[in-house]
């Protein structure tokens, strides 16, 4: 009996040594700001001074190496990430590190190697916390607007049809001003292509819920406002677009039409895909409609692409990418319409809309705000693999920012959904380092004390559906109010430098692709020939120079 408590006393020793051991090499902090980090691993060649200086000389040549680029931006492509804070997108860079096996926080996400970044301001006229209708109106349009309107003014009231009628106060977009310049216009988003933001390329509406015409007050619809995809298919100029790629099927088919269990909304008896096609054939043009990625992928590897291309592919807004099905990624959308587009030797406008980050942030859904940041990044990557910096400029930015934060003092490489690793909150239970300032999942439990997350089985086992916590309980998750960031890349990329209001994104744009009065010096370098006229110089070289240089001796008499 002796031996067993002498062997227990030898063990409580060993413990209380061991304890003892493991307080002196990493000490409890009494305050948070003394934490002790515990990284896995830290890459041995970045503990050295050097490591920092040489990367710092490597960004300052490159920096020096760089030259004004002020030619005529030919083409222009908008990527609008939709709820793309600032916040998201470093949380979004650490989640593909670590996608990738690294540590995440090295990561560099495609625009984020863009040589120029800006910051835009992005309250509208009437609210300081934008939404994204008065947004899309800013940067697509160039006129700040009232919270809930689109493609018109402040003069209007939201919700008054009289408002919207008057011409006066509506505000056309940078697609128009590409068309009327000979340019083609193209659409991509993962949202329905008559939601906020891609409405803001070609609808003039009060009520940015006014999508179909249904929900459109019948004293409205009597005074003759249109709903959005009305506008979008028969008005300039959405009918004038040449590619439309994104969801929202039923806002375009009558309530009797049936895929699946969906059907559409309309009460007009209306098909307007059917609308559209007339509209086609009327104008003698090749066209295509399409609602599936199988079908998509055929138009795109057709010898014989259509001159128009509508594609909807699904009845709501698109599938987040890890819940997609038979649907088209944002990758694939860009690559098609930048080839469609690019058949024109006059150049195009293309807006894209990563419009389902926001609708994740909104549910708190942080795991699915990531990854579909990290496919907005994809399809940056592919549209600047497709094209020429010479003669592209690519805009890369915001609507609006959300209320996620990335806090805590985690270690380096520490799970970016996860807890925080060095230590717990004052109430002894862990917290997530992703958390949101308001929205549907309560940061309390029913026992009046904070969620113990580590307990939930849908953090545990990675739940695309976890929602995280949330300290204000809303319906909803609400947008930020701070500054979104704008990168960009190509001619006059120099131009998107410093602080400025989010509605001058798209005169920048417009001046380098000489779409306004206001031209700069190398708006009249000569079209590109597309790949038939470059054929009929081989076969007539001496012809062309000849009209070339009869159009010179003309021009010069003149």
């Amino acid at each position: 009996m002796a031996r067993q408590w002498i062997a227990v006393l030898a063990f409580a020793v060993v413990l209380v040594l061991t304890d003892a051991e493991d307080a002196a090499t990493t000490p409890k902090p009494k305050k948070v700001l003394e934490t002790v980090m515990n990284p896995a691993y830290i890459p041995a060649e970045e503990k050295h001074g050097s490591y920092w200086k040489k990367s710092a000389a490597s960004t300052l040549k490159s920096k020096l190496k760089e030259k004004t680029n002020k030619n005529k931006a030919r083409n222009g492509i908008l990527f609008i990430g939709d709820g793309m804070s600032l916040a998201t997108v470093m949380a979004a860079r650490t989640y593909a590190g670590q996608l990738d096996r690294g540590l995440g926080e090295e990561n560099i996400l495609e625009f984020e190697k863009f040589p120029v970044t800006g910051l835009a301001r992005t309250y509208c006229l009437d609210a300081q916390v934008p939404d994204s209708a008065c947004t899309a109106t800013s940067y697509l349009t160039g006129v700040k607007t009232k919270y809930g309107v689109i493609g018109l003014d402040g003069n209007v009231t939201r919700g008054s049809c009289h408002s919207q009628l008057h011409k006066g106060n509506w505000a056309p977009s940078i697609g128009q001003w590409a068309i009327e310049n000979g340019l083609d216009v193209g659409l991509v988003t993962t949202t329905r292509v008559t939601h906020a933001s891609p409405a803001g390329m070609y609808a003039h509406v009060s009520e940015r819920n006014w999508e179909s015409d249904v929900d459109v007050p019948a004293e409205c619809l009597t005074l003759g406002c249109r709903d959005i995809a009305y506008q979008l298919v028969m008005d300039n100029p959405g009918r004038q677009f040449k590619v439309i790629l994104g969801g929202g099927r039923r806002e375009f088919l009558p309530n009797v039409t049936g895929f699946g269990n969906n059907t559409g909304k309309r009460v007009d008896g209306v098909d307007l895909t059917e609308l559209w096609h007339v509209d086609k054939l009327q104008k003698n043009v090749s066209h295509q409609y399409v609602t599936d990625r199988l079908e998509l992928l055929k138009v795109y590897n057709s010898d014989d692409l259509p001159e128009y291309l509508l594609g909807l592919f699904n009845t709501d807004h698109m599938a987040y990418h890890l819940k997609a099905e038979d649907e088209p990624t944002l990758e694939e959308m860009v690559e098609v319409a930048i080839k469609m587009l690019s058949r024109n030797p006059k150049g195009y406008f293309l807006f894209v809309e990563g419009g389902r980050i926001d609708h994740a942030h909104h549910d708190s859904l942080a795991y699915l705000a990531l990854d579909e940041t990290v496919e907005y990044a994809k399809a940056v990557r592919k549209a600047r693999s497709l094209t020429d910096e010479s003669e592209t400029l690519i805009v890369v930015s915001s609507d609006h920012a959300h209320t996620m934060t990335v806090a805590g003092y985690p270690s380096r490489g520490n799970d970016i959904l996860g807890v925080v690793d060095t230590t717990n909150g004052g109430d002894g239970r862990p917290y997530t380092t992703i958390s949101y300032a308001n929205g549907k999942a309560a940061s309390i439990d029913t026992d009046g004390l904070r969620v113990d997350v580590t307990k939930e089985k849908g953090f545990t086992e990675r739940s695309l559906d976890y929602a995280y916590p949330s300290l204000v309980p809303l319906d909803s998750e609400t947008h930020g109010g701070e500054d979104v960031a704008v990168f960009a890349l190509g001619p006059w990329q120099h131009l998107f430098t410093a602080s400025y209001d989010q509605s001058v994104v798209p005169h920048l744009m417009a001046y380098a692709m000489c779409l306004t009065d206001d031209q700069h010096q190398n708006c009249h370098q000569p079209e590109r020939l597309t790949e038939a006229a470059s054929s009929a110089v081989s076969v007539y070289p001496y012809q062309l120079l000849l009209a070339q240089a009869v159009i010179s001796i003309i021009s010069c008499l003149l």
